[in-house]
This record gives C-alpha cells, sequence and structure tokens, in this order.
C-alpha cells in the first residue's frame, strides 16, 4: 500500500470524540466509569492508526466507526473481566500449580459461600469474648492429624521454611546434605532461602551419597539445626543414599539440636491407598520424633495455598514470635479452607468421595474410559466436523509431587478440519469454557482424569463454538 492510500485510510479512520458518540459505546457509559471507556476507545484509535501505517489494514471497512467501537469492545471486555477465572483442566495433571493447583471440595465452597460475606471468628475466644491468636483455630485438627504439640500456618512453605530456619537457626549453621540443596518452580532455592533467613548453610556429603557420620563431623559449637528435606519433586536414583530419619533424629538429640523435617507435598495418609509408592506422611515424622515438620498446604492436603508448621510446642512458640511470622501469616479463607479439608482426611472414604484430588486418585481405568467415550459423543453431536478418537493417556500427580509417578487412564484426541492443535488448543483456551488440553503428537488431548461429569458438556459445547 502506497503513501497516499495510506493517508486516505487515516483520514477515514473517526476521533476519540467521534467514537464516543456510537450507539453501543454510549450505552456502555451508563455500565462503566467514563473515564475507563474513554481510554479503552483512544487505545483502540491508537492500535488501528498503528496499524494503518505498518501495512496491516488496507481496506476502509477496518477503519470506519463502527469497526474502531468493536475493536474498543474488545480492549474493554479483556478490562473488565476477571484474569483470575475459573477453567476445565483437561491436561491430566491433578495438582497443575499454573491451573490453581488443588481443586477445593465442594463441601468447602458451599460452606464457605455465606460465611465469608459476613464476619467470623479469626481470632477470638467465643467462650469469654476475648482477643485470641489466629493459629488458634485450626491447631486441634492439625495436632490430630499429625501427632504433634502445636502448629502454626503461613502462606506457602517457602515461607514455612524461611521462618523456621530465620526463627531456629538465624545467626548460627544450619547442616543439610549437599543431595537435598533442591530448587523449585524455577526460583525457589533453598540456599538462597538459608541466606535470607540468616542461617548459614553447612553443606555435608555429595550429592548422591550422604551418610550419618558426615552431619556427626560437622556439628560444632555454632550448629543451630539439622534440616532434612524430603525429594518431593526429584529423585535421585542408582548409587545413592542419605540417612534415615531416625537416625538423624537420634544423631541431632544426642547433641541437643532439633531436627527440622521438610516434607513438601504433604502426606496426611499412606498413598498405598491409591496404588502409588508411599511418601512419608507428617504424623510418621513426628512420630520418630522429628521436632519441627514442614509441608504445602495445596499439594497433598489439597487446601487452600499455605505452608503448615507442626512440632513441640517450645519451637512453635518460638516461631510464632519471630517477626517474620506476621509478614508470613495467612488470612481467613486460607484457614477456613485449611480447616474444612483437613476434616476430610477423618474418613477414607468420604476422602475419595468428597475430596477432588483424591477422587481423581482413585478413579478407576473403567470410569475414566466411560467418561471419555461420553466426551467423544457429546464432542459429536455438538462439533460434527471435529473428529474424535478414544486413547489411553498418562497423567501426573502435578506439582512437583510424585513426579515419577505416571498415572495411566483415558482421554479423546481431537482434530479439527483446517484447524491446527495448537490454534485449536488456543481457541478452546480463549473460549467462555476456559478449556486447557494438551498437545500430543500434532493432536489435541482431553484427559478425562481431571474432568468433573459438568464438565463434559461444557467441552463439547465449547469445541462446537471453536470449530463453527
Amino acid at each position: 500500500m502506497n503513501q497516499p492510500e495510506q493517508q486516505q485510510l487515516l483520514r477515514h479512520l473517526p476521533g476519540v470524540d467521534a467514537v464516543l458518540q456510537h450507539q453501543q459505546v454510549v450505552a456502555w457509559q451508563r455500565r462503566h466509569p467514563r473515564a475507563l471507556v474513554v481510554d479503552v476507545v483512544r487505545q483502540a484509535v491508537n492500535e488501528v492508526r498503528r496499524e494503518i501505517l505498518a501495512g496491516r489494514i488496507t481496506c476502509a471497512d477496518h477503519v470506519d466507526q463502527d469497526a474502531v467501537a468493536a475493536r474498543a469492545g474488545d480492549i474493554l471486555a479483556h478490562r473488565t473481566q476477571p484474569h483470575v477465572r475459573g477453567a476445565i483442566n483437561a491436561t491430566g495433571i491433578i495438582l497443575h500449580t499454573a491451573l490453581g493447583r488443588a481443586v477445593w471440595a465442594d463441601g468447602v465452597v458451599d460452606g464457605l459461600a455465606s460465611e465469608l460475606k459476613g464476619y467470623c471468628t479469626l481470632a477470638i475466644d467465643r467462650e469469654s469474648g476475648k482477643r485470641s491468636e489466629r493459629h488458634e483455630r485450626l491447631e486441634y485438627i492439625l495436632t490430630e492429624m499429625t501427632g504433634a504439640e502445636a502448629s502454626v500456618v503461613v502462606n506457602n512453605n517457602a515461607a514455612a521454611t524461611m521462618l523456621v530456619l530465620a526463627a531456629m537457626a538465624g545467626g548460627g549453621e544450619c547442616i543439610v546434605s549437599r543431595g537435598q540443596l533442591i530448587e523449585i518452580g524455577g526460583s525457589f532455592r533453598l540456599p538462597d532461602v538459608m541466606q535470607l533467613s540468616r542461617a548459614r548453610l553447612h553443606e555435608v556429603g555429595t550429592t548422591n551419597r550422604t551418610h550419618l557420620r558426615d552431619y556427626a563431623a560437622a556439628i560444632n559449637d555454632d550448629t543451630r539445626a539439622i534440616l532434612r528435606v524430603h525429594p518431593s519433586n526429584y529423585r535421585i536414583m542408582g548409587f545413592a543414599g542419605q540417612p534415615s530419619l531416625d537416625d538423624l533424629v537420634g544423631l541431632a538429640h544426642e547433641n541437643d539440636l532439633p531436627l527440622i523435617d521438610d516434607l513438601g507435598a504433604g502426606a496426611l495418609i499412606r498413598l498405598e491407598e491409591f496404588g502409588l509408592p508411599h511418601e512419608p506422611t507428617m504424623a510418621e515424622s513426628i512420630k520418630a520424633g522429628a521436632d519441627i515438620v514442614l509441608a504445602s498446604a495445596d499439594k497433598l492436603i489439597g487446601a487452600a495455598q499455605g505452608g503448615v508448621i507442626v512440632g513441640r510446642l517450645d519451637l512453635i512458640r518460638t516461631i510464632r514470635r519471630h517477626p517474620l511470622y506476621r509478614a508470613m501469616r495467612v488470612d481467613k479463607s486460607c484457614l477456613m479452607v485449611l480447616e474444612r479439608t483437613l476434616m476430610l482426611f477423618r474418613d477414607i472414604d468420604r476422602l475419595k468421595r468428597d475430596h477432588p484430588t483424591y477422587r481423581m486418585l482413585a478413579a478407576s481405568a473403567v470410569d475414566l474410559q466411560t467418561r471419555a467415550e461420553a466426551l467423544a459423543v457429546a464432542i459429536g453431536a455438538e462439533a460434527p466436523t471435529v473428529r474424535t478418537e478414544v486413547v489411553e493417556s498418562v497423567g501426573y500427580l502435578g506439582s512437583g509431587s510424585l513426579p515419577m509417578e505416571k498415572l495411566t487412564g483415558w482421554a479423546v484426541a481431537v482434530d479439527a478440519d483446517g484447524v491446527e492443535a495448537g490454534e485449536l488448543a488456543r481457541r478452546l483456551r480463549m473460549d467462555d469454557a476456559c478449556v486447557f488440553g494438551r498437545i500430543d503428537n500434532h493432536r489435541l488431548i482431553l484427559d478425562c482424569r481431571t474432568l468433573g461429569d459438568t464438565d463434559v458438556p461444557a467441552i463439547a459445547a465449547a469445541l462446537g463454538r471453536c470449530t463453527a
């Protein structure tokens, strides 16, 4: 396009004031602040102008008042709709970090709906009417579940690690095996956290093998604690070894040192119930003599994001008194979700039925295949141009929990005429249903392990809209 043609299009481009007089834009101003509407109209006009100058717009129909108002409408919708919103997880990864990790149980959410609209008993004793501490609200159930003497909850397990190290080993040394100097999520590194906590890292052993004698030789007058980090998000295979928790507890206590056990994923029950390998539970760690045990609240516990700290009463009191605790403590919604989720663990049958994470883990191959077949039928009815195939699939627990364990199940592979798999996946993500699948061998895969019954018609309708 030559310069005269560009100038002609620029002359056709309406100004902000003109677009504000458009019937549709006038209606927006009755529902939204005028300043916001003016801003999105100005953004739309500027975008069209840039595209004309870049040669991407060559038709006058794309620069008239209707076209600019339509573009402004898209911008307004993007800026007024919540960006953190519900989604359908068809990836097969149960604890999908990018999709919010654990799904909360219906009973937990339904119970909170009315209670979050008003005040709550966050930090008050009902019997006396006097002010209390928020950690007291959940201590009864966390000690019940773990056998610990006391507990405290902070905003995630990284915060729990930093707080515990600052309170118990700040200004001194903490002994850690080189094979346990973890990095999680690309940014959380244990050595960095220790440095910020003012606890000095004393590495012992080698990457693959650390002996009890390595810990014993490292103990000195500056030693404040021994830290064991469970490799919940990685495995060292082959010629490798670490001292048992029992041995580390014995060594620590012989030297009047506390043993801190960071379990990461935070198992409360034996995962063998679900055909998975054993993952050490918080109760097992406390029973073995660990003085402080740390875990995530939003992985195997399946509640809101949080870091659970349980252990000896005197040490928990020290942790609560540290100035960092106030900066890391959680709000009422986190505590309410965590308490109600913990109640599900009292009954394994109820857990399998009502807790989404464990319901997904417990799903049988027959049930998953049945759901996949139902999804394929529903897609055929709603999106006749889409080809489907029910296929076997592999999913994962996710969020660094049991990374080596594959969860076999069933999924629906989807192909749409004239639409590449990546583009189809993008359209599903941008649809009102907000569906996330995965690409495998140039096909879109919709894994049924992470789907509920109501997701089946929603996905089928979304595919119908995306391929119409």
